[in-house]
């Protein structure tokens, strides 16, 4: 009970101490608990139906069929499905980029519960084997001092009851420009066989629950669903905290 008691007071403690402002909006954070003001969560865009069947992308108007995109019946990715929790706005961006590149870890239970609700939303009564990571070059690891991709997957994995993939199961074989600014063609060549399923036999016949940041063309997650199906994969499903355009 006194150890109860202590976790309990000191998040208050620490918020007198050293005051807090909403990642979204930079509005001081009044009440404790909170990762999000009331009118930032209010504002985070979770993406609903009707999506694509294959790669999530939200679809405008109705359909009341399953629906696959023309890009996806085109050029068929190497995953399964794709879901995301939440479109890649302003305030999506925002979260993201600060967990990415701004050390903002703290960041991170709520990103998990966004993956969460997610899968759970859209992945329900499927079953999987492992949670893996979309791996970063070692060099830009060392850089930034973490893979966020990782940091989510192990907490994903962990409220799942699913173990995680070693990041040396599934690594970046070489180093690659930011996807940021490329089209959706460039972005295809660009990560084309830059990464390689190690760890012979551990992938054959596993179901994978493949965790990125965000997903924008699915040039990434494809490559990387490539690689583990190349490597045994039965399947591999998508799963990110934001989709952007």
């Amino acid at each position: 009970m006194a150890f109860a008691g202590v976790k309990k007071v000191i998040p208050a403690l620490l918020d007198a101490v050293f005051p807090r402002s909403c990642p979204g909006c930079g509005v001081a954070m009044s009440e404790p608990g909170l990762d999000l003001c009331w009118d930032c969560r209010a504002n985070v865009s979770v993406i609903a139906l009707p999506l694509c069947d294959c790669c999530g992308e939200a679809v405008n108007g109705r359909v009341d069929h399953s629906f696959v995109c023309q890009g996806c019946v085109k050029s068929p990715p190497f995953y399964r499905r794709s879901r995301a929790a939440i479109h890649y706005n302003a305030l999506g961006k925002r979260l993201v980029t600060l967990f990415k590149y701004s050390q903002a870890l703290w960041l991170e239970s709520l990103l998990v519960d966004l993956l969460e609700s997610c899968v759970t939303a859209h992945y329900t009564g499927v079953t999987y084997d492992v949670v893996c990571a979309v791996p970063l070059h070692p060099l830009k690891r060392r850089e930034r001092g973490y893979n966020q991709a990782a940091l989510l997957a192990k907490a994903l994995a962990k409220r799942l009851d699913l173990p995680v993939a070693p990041a040396r199961h599934l690594i970046r074989t070489r180093m690659t420009p930011s996807q940021t600014r490329l089209t959706a063609r460039q972005r295809l060549t660009n990560v084309m066989a830059a990464f390689e399923a190690g760890a012979a036999g551990r992938w054959n016949g596993r179901r994978v629950l493949l965790v990125d940041d965000v997903m924008t063309t699915g040039a990434t997650v494809s490559a990387c669903a490539k690689a583990l199906r190349n490597a045994g994969a039965e399947v591999v499903d998508v799963v990110t905290v934001a989709r952007g355009i």
